[in-house]
């Protein structure tokens, strides 16, 4: 039959449209990078992303590993796979097969791994615990080889600037994990370490630009690797800091979102109202909530939609991703609460589930326990919301601690110590108060020395509350040596100052004290000394809490068990107190005298202890 005019422009439009499809057609990513056989979930969905991806017929090969269903993006750039992976799947390379009519099939071969070990082995962090957070960027630089990396939007490294690069990195932890050890630390809370390819102010590492790369200035997912098994060696755990609620704006897919409401207000980037308490509230108006959840936390952080179904896979997936990868003792999970309800109770549970024994702490900053035990696993709410969040913040704590230290008290008939004392009271709105994460400040705040007013005795004083009260401590890298952000207040990029003697050419050293005052050394070794103690009496961790109303500036409370019980007393006046025991029987019992955790001394006579001023004493009860 002879070709008419017509057939061939037909087939010629369909040749060109072929040439198109060979040219452009590619795969440029696949989220998750792996996947592991014999999770407790047997499925997994992956984000595949590249140009007119959307257009192809997806198809598995692959025994034991089943396409449930393929979804498109609104983009024609995406394509979510949906894959159910057997019990009896081995590991190995999944083939995965894109076919569109008239064209070459796309190839992609996905990997499946076995695990590096049982979910039962996940084991998170608790009270037995001490965790030091770190600003990686200000820690220690390790390797100056990464301080200038080709292609990053911000490439100067400026030690000068408080807001820029410094150059620390992950290899400059891994040198100096002995010293982190040696002051007691069990775990380590880095803040986060993936790519923020930002203008500028990138080395918080709040502003995501790639879930799944390491950032290039900090080291390579091998270099994390490393640390977690040089920490695993050590017997510490490794928190990783996540954040579902925003990514940076430079984030990779921000010029072609998989669908429209892939973010909040995208058009308007309204800012979040802050209003914490609209969750609780039986008189919140929608819009309130609305604004709360769907508001931006900055202007250059691009608000998540969890509502998204994708979306929310993606991230979950993600976190579970970077457990198995680095084999985590925890996750700290970012703004907690500015994220969708519902993608925060499906996010701690599937986690949970996976790693029972696995520990999620959450960043609820308010200062009313209302407020942040809500979160907490087991609360009990008005509106039947339930989390499986096991830990939270203590800001309530942390705020009495601070106001309690500084003699701020409200009404002039509360004695010292009465904020701190009402604070610990609240506990019984928590589910499980022993699981708190209880602080003197983090990266967020005015360091906990500056907050006191750089008063080194009520310094002291906090260190022996965080150390020796309920919950889990951590503790901002520096204090050990009285780091704080003088002369400024509420300078982020003064309170995440350099940790001296991190860098080459550094005159004061932490890790071998040279050029460190007098002072800096006397609490440093203070410092360690009691938070060692700590990690040896389990007495800390799981005992019992029993605390006696303040009087005369004094505080006194007691851990206890069967085996031992420790008293503390905190003493807030200029002057010593001798201070008459009867009060304290029901818990002192028949003991008979009492060893000073600080410096070994023994008191015979415990009818009266004298507690010098401004000082905590930690006492070890003989019978």
């Amino acid at each position: 039959m002879a070709f008419t005019s017509t057939r061939l422009r037909f087939f010629f439009t369909l040749y060109l449209g072929l040439q198109v499809f060979y040219a452009h057609a590619q795969i440029e990513r696949v989220e998750p990078p792996n996947w592991w056989v014999g999770m407790r979930n047997p499925e997994v969905q992956l984000l595949v992303h590249g140009k007119q991806i959307g257009a192809t017929t997806p198809r598995v090969r692959y025994p034991g590993v089943t396409l449930v269903r393929s979804t498109r993006g609104e983009s024609d750039n995406y394509l979510f796979l949906d894959l159910k992976i057997a019990p009896t799947a081995k590991p190995g390379r999944v083939e995965l097969v894109f076919s569109r009519k008239g064209a070459a099939p796309l190839r992609y071969r996905y990997e499946l791994k076995l695990r590096e070990q049982k979910p039962a082995d996940f084991v998170g962090f608790d009270a037995s615990d001490a965790i030091c957070l770190i600003v990686p960027d200000r820690f220690a630089n390790g390797d100056s080889s990464n301080d200038v990396v080709t292609g990053m939007r911000e490439a100067k490294v400026d030690r000068s600037f408080p807001g820029g690069r410094h150059g620390g990195d992950i290899q400059g932890i891994i040198q100096h994990l002995d010293y982190l050890q040696q002051l007691g630390y069990t775990a380590i809370w880095p803040t986060p370490m993936l790519e923020n390819n930002m203008p500028g102010y990138s080395y918080h590492g709040y502003a995501i630009t790639d879930h799944y790369r390491v950032d290039p200035r900090y080291g390579t997912l091998e270099t994390y690797q490393a640390l977690s098994k040089a920490m695993k060696q050590r017997g510490m755990k490794l928190i990783f800091d996540e954040v579902l609620n925003h990514t940076g704006s430079h984030y990779w897919w921000m010029n072609d979102l998989p669908f429209a409401n892939w973010l909040n207000r995208p058009e308007t980037k309204t800012l979040s109202n802050h209003r914490r308490t609209v969750n609780q509230d039986l008189y919140a108006s929608q819009y309130d909530k609305s604004q709360w959840n769907e508001g931006w936390f900055d202007l250059s952080m691009p608000d998540l939609n969890g509502r998204n179904p994708f979306l929310a896979n993606y991230l979950i997936q993600n976190t579970i991703w970077w457990i198995e990868t680095l084999c985590l003792g925890g996750v700290r999970q970012d703004t907690y609460g500015y994220s969708d309800k519902t993608l925060l109770r499906n996010w701690s549970c599937r986690i949970m589930e996976e790693y029972p024994r696995f520990s999620l702490v959450g960043e609820e900053w308010s200062t009313n326990p209302l407020i942040t035990s809500y979160w907490q696993k087991g609360k009990v709410n008005h509106d039947g919301y339930q989390s499986c969040l096991n830990t939270v913040m203590d800001f309530p704590l942390q705020a009495a601690l601070v106001q309690s230290l500084n003699g701020e008290e409200s009404e002039s008939y509360n004695p010292p110590f009465t904020k701190l004392y009402e604070a610990v009271a609240n506990d019984f709105v928590y589910p499980n108060p022993r699981q708190l994460l209880v602080m003197g400040d983090n990266h967020d705040m005015n360091r906990l020395f500056m907050q006191l007013k750089q008063n080194v005795s009520r310094f002291k004083m906090a260190l022996t509350y965080l150390f020796t009260t309920r919950g889990i401590p951590q503790v901002l890298y520096g204090s050990e040596i009285l780091m704080d952000n003088s002369p400024h207040h509420k300078n982020d990029g003064l309170i995440r100052s350099d940790l001296p003697g991190g860098w080459a050419g550094d005159t004061v050293n932490v890790f071998t004290k040279q050029g460190l005052s007098a002072t800096s050394r006397e609490v440093q070794d203070y410092f360690a000394r009691l938070l060692n103690w700590r990690k040896k009496n389990p007495v800390i961790a799981n005992g019992q809490l029993m605390h006696f109303a303040p009087f005369d500036g004094v505080y006194v409370y007691f851990r206890y068990n069967q085996q031992q019980t420790i008293m503390v007393i905190m003493n807030a006046n200029t002057k010593a107190y001798h201070l008459d025991t009867g009060r304290f029987a029901e818990r002192m019992g028949k003991a008979t005298s009492a060893t000073q955790v600080i410096d070994g001394t023994i008191l015979h006579n415990l009818q009266q202890i004298t507690v010098p001023a401004q000082s905590a004493m930690v006492l070890e009860l003989n019978k």
